[in-house]
């Protein structure tokens, strides 16, 4: 070093300034780092300290040259056998590191030394041969510390402050080294070269780029109550002004309103972060200040999913110059109280108020120190949810909340939300689920039948529902019997009507169709004495629990139902557990030795999750493929579908309880007893096989087909990142206010905004899973009133199979193709001429199959016609909201429309469904808004009317006020998706032209109509896959194509799902849906000329 310059210049140097100290030294760590001269600039180090070498120089030395090299003592007393055994415990040695600081870094005071200490209070395993990092390790003397005690593998030392990370690097050099400048080495003959490496990073970032897992993370980090935003904006160089570069650890990064508030958001961060960099079994320590109050520290971490540990807490005096007056404000506008002590002694905590008092007084004031220890409680799914929230969706992980008193509610939610988070980040959109529910889910549950039960199910064996009541509804109106015995316990939300008919002598229902239900106990004998009475042609019962352990109960019920050929439903949700130790279950046990009989089914409610009281989802096994089938059906036009959010969450429940089990382990269920004993019993009524096989409802090819489904009223556009936010949000919160779901108010404003709907006190809104479900409901109304329900040519399809599979008096509107297939005034009027009590069903603005609007001049004519004959009218705005077409688009005004007319109120009901709206098939919600009060009761108490849940309503309350407020991210996804449906529109419009179909152009919407003029009346050979393994290859088929096999050829020669004039009610004219995925839309484009060249 003296080669350079001698001692005195160089102090002569660092009295110039703290910049030029720091300079001096960089020249003496260049000097360190070169193997040649790194002896002599450690020897030069030595004699530096030996200059200033007791404490009061040491101070003048730091005041006059800018730095000063002093020493702290690490182990002060270690146990020892004195020489000659007669001192036990005794001094042996001082161990201690030779540590530097300068002005623009942390000076190590009281807080670093009670992290040390907490540190100490580990085991000495806790970091021996451990990849360690330190957070904040200013110059470096816990790094080193580290090192030089626990012996780990590495040790980075990350400070955001350059300066301190050279500070570090000379320090290090001092330790590494002895006096005269050669190697120490440890007893594993390693020095602290080898062990340690100094960073600089913004808290984990260097190691979080170059993909370096941590076994342990330690950080001693300051709580600064007056964060500055900007900090970070400024640019953070080694040159910067010595007061930014010690102000940079204080800055405090936004993490959530409350821990920004107590200068916990730096803490915050750094535990998301090493979150992500952090070994599954690792640990991470952080020292935490207690004037927050001991309760927000600790749920700091308990909310990201994490187990803390105290390992040690001691008292400091709060510094004189601290300022806390701003904790003095929260406490003023909150009733959060902080936590501070008087003087050292004191144990009885004052709040922020009284401790400023008592500090401007004179007093001294402290407050709690404390050393956290902190694992994740579930590693794996705690990172995949981080992994989530940091790419994109930081606002969310403020409301995230993983801290739960029961370990078995985070046994549950956590893997959901860490599945629920995998999915929304691979995956743009939720694929298509056929009607009897996802395939995936379906198959968990035959697959959890399998292997805790030992019942050899299919995934073809269950039917999904969205909730017992539905099921058992459904199954009731399928088999539509003269008389059905229900458990009393099942009977809650049947059909008044149901419940009070006394028609059970009628011999044939088939022209009143009377459904009488009569309630039984839940008790197999009395219920068998009842079956054996009456002779119902339906039973659906539950078991008491004393009768659900064994087999005898349910087989005795089998034997009786089918004596007298009676359908049988049996209910084990009482009896069935989600448990990777579950009981035994009697009509599971049967199952599994036998099969289930072709007049029995069993019905099972999924409610016992330990997180959501109200979060069902229902399923019914048969092993019969007609009953399968049938019921499928009436799931996709009574409810439309079961929630996919909700067959997500038990999906994933099943999933947990499978995924631990080795695969193929266990010998594949075989029943002892194969054979079933066949029986006549009530088959579907003729009604509901002709509405089944009548309707076009979405075909369900086999489970790896590549069927593009242009039949399907969903959208599989890309799901935005707000809608993704604030699904994820709704789950990821815990104890959502009434009022935060409450969406009433929402979708009030939402109808004010978009149809001016008028509304008064009197003004009901009923919420439901889907609009079809609600739709269903007022059919029913319309049936009890004695109603006839008109449509006009050109309504969807479903809609008009589901009013004829509830058995309504339906009758049909012509339409004609100069008016786009719009109901028109003439025609309108001439049906509802001699229609007594008539309900009128149209689609609007947007016209779901067309595509095409009514105006509000339109509407108001429609609605005209309606009062002068007294018809109730439904307008079901489900399929608008997605308007491309600016000219033909345009805002209605009911309230004004309804106004205007003259004669008695007319009764108008506005159906709602806010999917399309919302931009996802993943939230359905369906709303009903009317003025009529005496129909409140009846479509509020209906089974089937399943309440969407309160995650949903949540989330949908959240975009309904950004699509309000016109929210930038939200308003712009909407933009776009508007922009692909018109573009998709014209290109398909092009090849269906191009590829002779007559197309009428839509203005709107996710579906459009042509006509394939240039196919009617030829031929097209397809493929007819084998049944149950008859011929090895696909058989040839040669089809003459009409309107009634247009569907069938283009389906059965490309696998391109359409609706043909069959389920659009206009002659000769097919629905295409262009809401499909981008692949599958270029695939459908392709498939339309393959069919042309197929076509003879």
């Amino acid at each position: 070093m003296a080669a350079v310059c001698s001692m005195e210049d160089f102090l002569k140097q660092c009295e110039q300034s703290g910049d030029a100290a720091y300079g001096a030294f960089r020249s003496v760590l260049e000097r360190l780092e070169d193997p040649t001269t790194r002896a002599q600039a450690r020897i030069f180090l030595s004699a530096l300290q030996k200059r200033f070498g007791n404490e009061e120089a040491s101070e003048k030395c730091l005041e006059k040259f800018h730095f000063r090299i002093e020493d702290i003592v690490l182990d002060q007393y270690e146990a020892s056998h004195s020489g000659n055994g007669t001192d036990l415990l005794g001094y042996q040695k001082r161990k201690k590191l030779t540590m530097m600081v300068i002005p623009s870094i942390f000076i190590p005071e009281d807080w670093s030394f009670t992290f040390y200490e907490g540190l100490n209070r580990n085991p000495d395993s806790i970091f021996k041969d451990k990849t360690v990092a330190e957070l904040g390790c200013g110059n470096g003397w816990i790094t080193i510390a580290i090192a030089a005690k626990w012996l780990p593998s590495k040790v980075y030392g990350l400070d955001i402050n350059p300066r301190a990370v050279k500070i570090s690097w000379i320090n290090l050099y001092m330790n590494a080294l002895d006096e005269e400048g050669l190697p120490i080495h440890d007893e594993e003959g390693k020095t602290l070269l080898d062990r340690v490496e100094f960073h600089e990073s913004d808290l984990l970032a260097y190691c979080r780029d170059r993909n370096i897992k941590l076994e342990r993370i330690v950080g001693c980090i300051p709580q600064i109550l007056n964060p500055n935003p900007d900090a970070m904006s400024k640019l953070i160089t080694e040159n910067a002004s010595e007061e930014f570069l010690h102000s940079l650890s204080n800055y405090c990064a936004l993490q959530g309103f409350v821990e920004d508030q107590f200068g916990l958001g730096l803490i915050a961060r750094a535990v998301e972060e090493g979150i992500a960099v952090i070994q599954p079994m690792g640990i991470m320590i952080f020292n935490m200040g207690g004037r927050p109050g001991q309760g927000v520290c600790r749920r700091l971490f308990e909310r990201r999913g994490v187990r803390v540990t105290k390992l040690w807490q001691t008292k400091i005096l709060q510094a004189a110059d601290t300022d806390i007056s701003a904790l003095v404000e929260i406490e003023k506008n909150s009733p959060h109280r902080f936590e501070f002590f008087m003087g050292l002694a004191s144990d009885q905590p004052i709040c922020a108020r009284t401790a400023w008092a008592y500090g401007k007084a004179g007093g001294r004031i402290s407050h709690a120190l404390s050393v956290y220890s902190c694992q994740l409680r579930q590693p794996n799914q705690v990172k995949t949810i981080f992994e989530f929230l940091k790419n994109g969706f930081h606002d969310v992980s403020s409301s995230l909340d993983l801290s739960f008193e029961d370990d078995s509610v985070a046994d549950e939610k956590i893997p959901f939300l860490a599945y629920l988070a995998s999915v929304l980040k691979e995956t743009s959109t939720f694929p298509y689920e056929p009607p009897a529910g996802s395939r995936r889910f379906r198959s968990l549950i035959a697959d959890f039948m399998r292997t805790y039960h030992h019942v050899p199910l299919r995934a073809d064996n269950v039917v999904v529902f969205p909730s017992r009541a539905a099921a058992i509804e459904n199954a009731l109106r399928l088999f539509s019997p003269r008389l059905a015995i229900v458990d009393q316990h099942l009977t809650h939300h049947l059909p008044r009507n149901w419940l009070t008919s006394l028609a059970i002598e009628t011999a044939d229902n088939t022209s009143d169709d009377v459904l009488t239900v009569i309630e039984a106990p839940c008790q197999s004998d009395l219920m068998i004495e009842l079956i054996k009475k009456l002779k119902p042609q339906v039973v659906i019962t539950g078991l008491a629990q004393y009768e659900a352990v064994t087999t005898s109960a349910f087989q005795h019920l089998l034997d009786v139902t089918s004596d007298i050929q009676s359908r049988l439903f049996i209910d084990i949700s009482d009896h069935f557990e989600l448990s990777s130790l579950p009981g035994t279950n009697g009509v599971l046990k049967y199952l599994a030795a036998n099969p289930l009989p072709a007049h029995a089914a069993v019905l099972c409610g999924l409610l016992k999750n330990q997180v959501y009281s109200d979060l069902e989802v229902a399923f019914v096994i048969s092993e019969e493929e007609a009953v399968f089938k049938a019921l499928s059906k009436t799931v996709e036009l009574l409810q439309g579908n079961t929630a996919p959010i909700s067959q997500n969450y038990y999906g994933c429940l099943f999933h947990e309880l499978l995924a631990f089990q080795l695969a193929d382990r266990r010998r594949r269920c075989e029943r002892a007893n194969q054979t079933v004993k066949s029986t006549d019993t009530i088959d579907l009524t003729n009604s509901a096989i002709s509405v089944l096989n009548g309707a076009e409802l979405s075909i369900d090819g086999p489970e790896n087909s590549s069927l593009i489904h242009m039949d399907v009223d969903k959208s599989f556009l890309p799901i935005p990142h707000p809608v993704k936010a604030a699904i994820f949000e709704s789950f990821a919160r815990q104890n959502i206010a009434e009022a935060e779901s409450d969406v009433t108010s929402s979708i009030r404003q939402f109808v004010k905004s978009n149809y001016r709907f008028p509304e008064d006190n009197t003004t009901e809104i009923i919420c439901a899973d889907s609009s079809l479900a609600l739709f269903n409901k007022l059919v029913v109304c319309c049936i009890q009133e004695g109603g006839t329900l008109y449509f006009p040519e050109g309504t969807n399809g479903n809609y008009v199979s589901a009013a004829k599979l509830l058995k309504a008096s339906i009758s049909t509107v012509p339409t004609e193709s100069g008016d786009g297939f719009k109901l028109a005034e003439k025609s309108l009027s001439k049906a509802l001429e001699t229609a007594k009590k008539p309900w009128v069903y149209i689609s609007g603005p947007t016209i779901n199959p067309t595509g095409l609007i009514y105006t509000d001049q339109e509407m108001r004519s429609v609605l005209s016609t309606c009062r002068k004959f007294g018809a109730k009218v439904i307008i079901d705005t489900s399929f608008s909201g997605l308007e491309f077409n600016r000219e033909a688009s345009c805002c209605w005004d009911l309230a004004s429309s309804l106004s205007d007319l003259s004669g008695p109120p007319l009764g108008a009901f506005l159906l709602g469904e806010l999917s399309p709206k919302m931009l996802s098939g993943a939230l359905n919600l369906g709303f009903l808004v009317f003025n009529q009060s005496t129909l409140v009761e009846p479509l509020s108490s209906f089974t089937g009317l399943n309440k969407p849940h309160g995650t949903v309503k949540y989330a949908i309350k959240k975009l309904l006020g950004m699509k309000e407020e016109k929210t930038g991210d939200l308003m712009e996804a909407t933009a776009e998706h508007v922009k692909i449906l018109e573009g998709r529109s014209k290109r398909l419009k092009e090849v269906l032209e191009k590829n002779g179909w007559d197309v009428l152009a839509p203005s709107a919407g996710i579906s459009m109509v042509a006509k394939p003029s240039a196919y009617l009346g030829k031929s097209v050979s397809i493929r007819i896959p084998p049944k149950d393994g008859a011929a090895k290859e696909d058989a040839e088929q040669n089809i003459k194509i009409d309107d009634s096999y247009i569907r069938g050829a283009i389906y059965g020669a490309t696998g391109l799902c359409i609706n043909s004039s069959q389920w659009t009610g206009i002659p000769g004219y097919c629905r295409f849906t262009i809401a499909v995925e981008d692949r599958e839309f270029e695939q459908a484009l392709e498939c339309i000329a393959k069919f042309k060249g197929l076509v003879s």
